[in-house]
Order: C-alpha cells, then sequence, then structure tokens
C-alpha cells in the first residue's frame, strides 16, 4: 500500500527559518514560486538575465543570477528543463550547495538516470506535480489543490522528509494528497505516459478520424463529435469525480449497451499493444531512452521542429483550424 499524505501530515513550520531558492521561472518555477510565498515561506528567484528575471521582480520577488540564489538558499527549488538541468547543476547549483542544504526537483528524470550526482552531504527530495505549471497556481489560488508525487533521494540531514512534506503543503499539494514513490519510479511512469499511453491513444483517435472522413463524414463533424465539442474532456472528469466504470450511467442506455456488446470486437488488440507498451517502458526503466535523448543534442532540437513544421500541414491540422473557427474555439475564436 503506498503512503499518501495530506495537510494533517505535513509542518509547515519546518521550512520557517530557510530561505527557498526558487531556480527557473517559466510556468512551473513562477507557479510554485507564488505557492510558496502566499503560504508565508522566504523565496528568493534564481534565473537567467532574460525576461523571466524582470518579470519575477515586476511581482515583487528577490531576483538575481542562479549561482547568487543557491549561494543564500537552504532549500534549492531546481525547476529549468530537464535537458539544460545538468548543465545548470554542475556550473550554477552544486558549487553553492552546503552540508545540510536540500534540493528539490519536480521531476525524478535527472536523478533517476544518473545525469546528475548530488554529494551524499545534501537532502535530495522531489515534489513532482501531476499539474502543469498554470495549473499548479490556479489551483493553489482556487483553494483546491492539486496531487503530486513525492519522494526523497537522499536524507542527509535526518529531516528531509520533513521538508518534502513541508514543501508539499507550502505548494498546495497536500491540499489534494501526495503518493510517494521513488525518483525512478515517478520519472519512469511520468515518461511512460508521453510515450506509451499518449501515443497508443493517438493511434487509435487518428485511426477513427481518417476513417470516418475516408467513409465521407464530414472532418468538422467528425472533429467535434470525437474532441472538440467537449464531451469527451468531460467525460473523462466524470471519470475522475465517480469512476471510470461508475461514469458510465450518465449516458443513456443505447451508449452503454453498444460499448459494452462491441468492446470484443478489439480485444485482439490487446496483447500486441501491451508488447509495444512493454518495451517501451523497458526502454525507460533500462536508461536506454534517457542516453539516446542526452545524445541528441541540437540534432534533438532540429527533428522536433521538423516535426512541428511538418504537422501543420497534415490535413488533420488543417480540419482543426477549419473547425476551431466555424464554432469559435481557443485561438480561431474572433
Amino acid at each position: 500500500m503506498a503512503s499518501i499524505y495530506h495537510d494533517a501530515d505535513a509542518d509547515l513550520g519546518v521550512l520557517a527559518d530557510e530561505t527557498l531558492a526558487v531556480v527557473g521561472y517559466g510556468n512551473q518555477g513562477r507557479s510554485q514560486a507564488l505557492n510558496l510565498r502566499d503560504s508565508g515561506l522566504e523565496v528568493i528567484v534564481g534565473s537567467i538575465a532574460d525576461g523571466s528575471r524582470e518579470r519575477a521582480r515586476d511581482e515583487g520577488f528577490e531576483a538575481c543570477s542562479i549561482s547568487d540564489a543557491c549561494e543564500r538558499a537552504d532549500l534549492v527549488l531546481l525547476l529549468v528543463p530537464d535537458e539544460i538541468m545538468p548543465a545548470v547543476w554542475s556550473e550554477s547549483v552544486a558549487p553553492r550547495l552546503e552540508a545540510g542544504n536540500g534540493v528539490d526537483f519536480a521531476s525524478g528524470y535527472n536523478i533517476a538516470f544518473d545525469l546528475i550526482e548530488p554529494s551524499p552531504d545534501v537532502d535530495v527530495m522531489m515534489v513532482a506535480p501531476r499539474m502543469i505549471g498554470p495549473g499548479v497556481r490556479d489551483s493553489y489560488v482556487e483553494g483546491q489543490g492539486f496531487p503530486s508525487f513525492v519522494g526523497v533521494h537522499q536524507d542527509a540531514s535526518g529531516r528531509a522528509h520533513e521538508r518534502m512534506l513541508a514543501l508539499a503543503r507550502g505548494l498546495g499539494s497536500t491540499r489534494a494528497g501526495c503518493i510517494e514513490m521513488s525518483l525512478h519510479d515517478e520519472a519512469s511512469l511520468d515518461l511512460f505516459t508521453e510515450q506509451g499511453f499518449g501515443p497508443a491513444f493517438g493511434q487509435v483517435l487518428m485511426t477513427a478520424v481518417n476513417m470516418l472522413v475516408e467513409k465521407g463524414y464530414p472532418p468538422e463533424a467528425v472533429l467535434l463529435e470525437l474532441i472538440l465539442s467537449g464531451e469527451f474532456a468531460y467525460t473523462l472528469g466524470k471519470m475522475r469525480e465517480v469512476g471510470i466504470l461508475e461514469q458510465m450511467d450518465f449516458h443513456s442506455q443505447t451508449s452503454q449497451y453498444g460499448s459494452i456488446t462491441r468492446a470484443g470486437k478489439f480485444a485482439h488488440l490487446g496483447e500486441p499493444m501491451r508488447a509495444s507498451m512493454d518495451e517501451v517502458l523497458e526502454s525507460i526503466r533500462s536508461g536506454e531512452f534517457a542516453a539516446e535523448w542526452s545524445g541528441m543534442k541540437e540534432k534533438g532540437a532540429e527533428i522536433l521542429a521538423n516535426v512541428k513544421h511538418a504537422r501543420g500541414h497534415m490535413p488533420l491540422a488543417q480540419w482543426e483550424r477549419s473547425t476551431r473557427k466555424a464554432f469559435g474555439l481557443g485561438e480561431e475564436e474572433s
């Protein structure tokens, strides 16, 4: 049984006399810094000299270089992108950490796959929100909080667990609940969602869209039916609220009967799909993917740029644009 923590399990006072340095003031960094400050904690921001540092100052934070922030901090929240984090760590963070200091990661990735190896005299912990950056702030402001995966990788001070829970409470995460796991398990599960579940779901969606359009249904009607009406998103919300199976009761009996009786036609896809998912998971857990991504450097950015350019010319992208414009959705809204 996993350990799950709520507000009652965390003492914010553990961090009352500590200075927290939020390194990076992007989507996660900004939200976490604001939440921690609103929880009454002492927060400074470390950032490169760009618009993010100026924004932090405009929003009332003392903002300085990453090196200076880490020099002054008792606890560092390292919230820069995974791919640049090892360089930031070695150049600006690690040389400034003292024995007993702590460092927090919002993802276990770099620790899990040995891309960062902290000295044994500092606490290493993780509070990994299961929420995108803006949602971390919005959930806090609304008083709901957001769930997180939390873990202690290294306890040098003897109180790393207390610090981790206090940090989670300051962020607003223990309001919703935090589940404890290793940094490796968090990173593996997160990457699998992106590389296993996401692509599998995407293939199902694309197959359905292309088949229906080829059968003569208007692309706009297909996209509206499957995704863009918001009904599917609403159904996912109901799954979260009442349960995956129980939410079926909100659908018509025609819908329920059809879903139940036709589900068997797709049962044969299970084993091949599971085999592919297992292959993806093992490449993640073994560190193969992390080594591949670390070795890509500039080439990886080039590949991503080419894919993003190509996707804009896919039929699906054109169908989406026309549907969004017709129904006043998102960026196409006038």
